[in-house]
């Protein structure tokens, strides 16, 4: 094999290397794991080609007195998508679907735990976020009216 020749290999085996080490980096590896909570706006079964769970979680901001009026009240969305596969276990031991529990829950308080990755793959949903857990569900609490100033 001439000299020119093995450069080349060496340089398409070196470029292969660094594309499988990014796509590992960026679609594979655990970027952050953590736990969100608020109310579960919504959660759909939608795709073209890939069905995926995707789904919405409102989280109650705080109230800013340094603002004009005290508005200071926002919320801030996580969006996230559940793996079809991912499934839970009750302390009976017995088994549930993280999506199909998440899809009884709209509009209650959830607690949930995620999954961050660099990348998204369109068979493990369109958002970084993956949901793998659910930690608690709970009513939602009525919120109190605001009174609106009249001049």
């Amino acid at each position: 094999m001439k000299t020119g020749s093995k450069i080349l290999l060496w340089i398409i085996l070196i470029l292969l290397l660094g594309l499988g080490i990014f796509c590992y980096m960026h679609f594979w590896f655990k970027w952050g794991d953590g736990v969100k909570a608020g109310n579960l706006n919504q959660l759909v079964y939608k795709g073209w080609i890939w069905k995926t769970y995707e789904g919405r979680i409102i989280m109650s901001g705080f109230k800013n007195d340094k603002t004009p009026n005290g508005s200071g009240l926002h919320s801030n969305e996580f969006n996230f998508s559940v793996d079809k596969k991912a499934i839970g276990y009750r302390p009976n031991g017995s088994v549930y679907s993280i999506a199909d529990s998440l899809m009884r829950c709209s509009g209650k308080n959830v607690q949930v735990r995620y999954r961050e990755y660099r990348g998204s793959l369109p068979w493990r949903g369109i958002q970084r976020y993956i949901v793998y857990d659910i930690l608690s569900v709970t009513e939602p609490i009525p919120s109190t009216a605001i009174p609106v100033e009249t001049e």
